[in-house]
């Protein structure tokens, strides 16, 4: 046992998890990915997480967010009247699966193709080691297995707006990361994920035969040039170093093979890493397309849904991750690196909360853990996990314990 207000070492951390958590961590996380759920309908994968923590004596288990969990962790090993909560995500996504694994998803179209299925099994894992270690440190760790993080309504701002934050001290979650190699862990303080908001695009032309175009307005030639000339407001109007993205990512028009399109709908995604892109990105979109529909005669309706913010890591709660993975996965495996594209409502919790949100990298070749995040045929090194989970007791605990910024 590590001496009071002392960081525990990377041996004790390590002899600590038992080897029956970590292969019941690997058996939920592949029960999840053959059963996954969509956002806001993870009724299935509630239901058998609390039995799973059920089973592991955990016997204040709360529902939360819709078909969220929550439990919480007391230790009683020494004075503290903190708490810290870890987020752990839980939903799928709208994906056919093409990995190969023997455990492929057994629900037609939905896949775990960003790893939630692994985040849910590394807080099960968290959540049964510290209930069986509860002498061993003092404070509350809450565990959040958090619905729909990825698509709306947001798990992550039901959780803000439930108070399952009011009470918390400070909050952390994991993600995987197939671009860094398998066990590492990468983390940075600042902004760290971008925010993203959501578009939806009505053209209106008037149908016509296709031998004579002319006599109506083709409504997908029209959202064709849509498509191409909104890129230009990232790469002709916008500075390489502030982050946008743009990304039209569904088109539905025309029905007929003689018939040139009186209607046609797109949507997508604008990614953008401050207030003021994020309000021109919004402007722009408006004032080019109208135009675009303008010029060719016909018209356009377009709604923007305002989405989740980005993360922003307190240097404090990032300065800790790297602390505790130094501790317990060793200071080769940790790698101070910046943020990414991606988005994630775990923003949310940093908006309330002095926050971190780190990275597991889980690239390996040799299991074919290669392929991006939401890519039909991507795969998890599930040898990285137990990395996971060790960086998120050592930091949890290290912070109840008082270390919040061990690098001050």
């Amino acid at each position: 046992m590590s001496k009071p207000n002392q960081p525990p070492s990377a041996s004790n951390i390590a002899l600590g998890i038992e080897a029956g958590i970590l292969d019941r961590m690997i058996e939920i996380r592949r029960h999840l990915h053959r059963h996954p759920e969509l956002s806001n309908r993870e009724a299935g994968t509630q239901r058998y997480l609390r039995e799973m923590l059920a089973k592991e004596g955990i016997a204040e288990i709360r529902y939360v967010a819709g078909y969220g969990l929550a439990v919480d962790i007391v230790g009683t090993g020494r004075p503290s009247n903190r708490k810290v909560a870890i987020r752990a995500d839980i939903d799928a996504l709208p994906i056919e699966e093409e990995s190969g694994v023997d455990f492929a998803s057994e629900n037609p179209g939905v896949m775990h193709a960003c790893g939630h299925d692994a985040h849910a099994a590394m807080g099960f894992a968290v959540a049964a080691h510290l209930h069986g270690s509860r002498d061993s440190f003092g404070g509350t760790v809450r565990l959040i297995f958090q619905p729909a993080e990825e698509d709306e309504p947001s798990g992550g701002k039901r959780v803000v707006e439930e108070g399952l934050l009011d009470d918390i001290d400070a909050a952390i979650c994991v993600h995987v990361d197939p671009y860094t190699r398998s066990g590492k862990v990468a983390v940075g303080s600042g902004p760290y994920t971008l925010a993203c908001d959501t578009f939806d695009v009505l053209v209106t032309g008037s149908a016509a035969h296709a031998a004579k175009p002319y006599e109506g307005i083709d409504a997908l030639t029209v959202a064709c040039s849509m498509v191409s000339e909104l890129q230009k407001i990232v790469s002709r109007e916008t500075d390489p170093y502030d982050p946008l993205v743009i990304s039209v990512t569904a088109i539905n028009g025309g029905n007929a093979y003689n018939v040139t399109a009186g209607k046609v709908a797109f949507k997508g995604t604008i990614r953008s890493g401050n207030d003021a892109t994020r309000e021109r990105a919004w402007r722009r979109l408006r004032e080019m397309l109208e135009g675009i529909a303008a010029s060719h005669g016909a018209s356009v309706k377009i709604d923007i849904h305002q989405g989740e913010p980005g993360v922003v890591n307190d240097a404090g709660m990032a300065a800790l991750i790297m602390a505790g993975a130094k501790a317990s996965i060793g200071a080769d495996n940790v790698l101070n690196m910046p943020g990414w594209s991606i988005a994630d409502d775990f923003a949310y919790y940093s908006e309330k909360i002095p926050s971190v949100y780190f990275r597991l990298g889980i690239r390996n070749e040799a299991v074919g853990s290669v392929y991006p995040l939401h890519h039909s045929r991507f795969r998890v090194d599930e040898a990285a996990m137990k990395n996971g989970v060790l960086t998120l007791v050592s930091a949890a605990t290290m912070y109840l314990a008082g270390h919040e910024n061990p690098g001050a």
